[in-house]
């Protein structure tokens, strides 16, 4: 029997229901003074707020408003707490973004940029150093002998591009293929396959290059078997309804952090490079065109499977319109997400 378990859907859960509980309603009335910056915990929430937290006390400065933390690694939290105006804006991974778009009348206005000047980053599957599995090829034997990690399924990398790319064209599924899969962030998966506790699981490029950058110990303790095309970089969501002096403020901070020169731009990009931020670019929503074509993708091969040559030509033309939609888009400047190969 497979078993299935979220490490941190409780947790966030909880989180959540008390921000709920003991949150204000904004008056639509009172000039806006408060924001509430949601931010995925792809590690531990202790060590995301030390990490942000120098950002948020920046932004505080700049705007003149009030920035008050939320933290969840759960994604389907994140996207409910700006659903229900618990949230005002926040870091998002790009398919916990596009959720956020399309449920919470949430709308891209910027995203990040890596300061290694590679745009973009890249889904992998890891196993121990050590581990006999050597390719896909012997991760796929599904023998149902495997303990596997998978990331939270609203994550890009954790689930959406390993299902695109490796699990639907071979026509396999976790559940079906390992003894268990587990859910878990990204630096969860990362130290259990290190300590040999999952034979394999998702991960991504930028996980694994903080953790050896900040020498933590076990990205020299698992192989990268598998590594994705490369993915955008990650949204900065607000939304809609916000007080449009309010956006502007943030619009203004996101674009200028850590930009310039002098000993201030320094330390701004220095707080940035802790989380492996360069920076920030103006964006909208065509910024999701790429993860909406790789959902197209993954519905396509599951139409496949069925057999039913009606959902197939739906799912074929779902994807031709988003790939028309993504050629109208690369030709507008400034755009530099990558392309989803076919």
């Amino acid at each position: 029997m497979i078993l299935r378990r979220s490490l941190l859907a409780l947790g966030a859960v909880a989180a959540l229901s008390l921000t709920a509980c003991g949150g204000e309603s904004k008056s639509s009335g009172a000039a806006q003074d408060t924001v509430t910056f949601s931010i995925l915990s792809t590690e531990s929430a202790q060590n995301m707020e030390g990490y942000w937290q120098p950002i948020l006390t920046d932004m505080e400065k700049q705007t003149g408003l009030k920035v008050k933390p939320f933290f969840s690694g759960s994604y389907s939290a994140l996207i409910e707490a700006m659903r229900f105006k618990q949230t005002d804006l926040g870091w998002f991974s790009n398919q916990s973004g596009l959720e956020a778009v399309r449920r919470s009348n949430g709308e891209v206005f910027a995203r990040t940029f890596d300061p290694s000047g590679q745009d973009g980053y890249k889904s992998v599957i890891i196993v121990p150093k050590d581990s006999p599995i050597k390719s896909l090829a012997d991760l796929l034997k599904c023998d149902g002998s495997l303990n596997f990690g998978m990331g939270d399924k609203k994550s890009t990398s954790g689930t959406l591009a390993p299902m695109t790319y490796v699990f639907i064209p071979a026509g396999k599924k976790p559940e079906t293929c390992f003894k268990t899969v587990l859910t878990a962030n990204h630096q969860a998966n990362l130290f259990a396959v290190a300590a040999g506790r999952l034979d394999a699981a998702t991960n991504n490029s930028t996980a694994i290059r903080l953790n050896a950058e900040r020498k933590e110990g076990q990205a020299e303790k698992i192989r990268v078997i598998w590594e994705s095309p490369t993915l955008p970089e990650d949204p900065i969501v607000w939304r809609k309804d916000l007080d449009p002096a309010v956006k502007e403020k943030l619009r203004q901070f996101f674009l200028t952090y850590g930009q310039g020169t002098g000993a201030e731009a320094d330390r701004q990009r220095a707080n940035l490079h802790r989380l492996s931020i360069g920076g920030f670019l103006p964006a909208d929503d065509s910024h999701l065109l790429v993860v909406r074509e790789m959902e197209a993708l993954e519905n396509l091969g599951l139409s496949r499977e069925t057999g039913d040559p009606a959902k197939l030509a739906a799912a074929q033309k779902a994807l031709d319109g988003i790939k028309a939609e993504r050629a109208a888009a690369a030709a507008k400047p400034g755009n530099l997400a990558p392309a989803v190969p076919n």
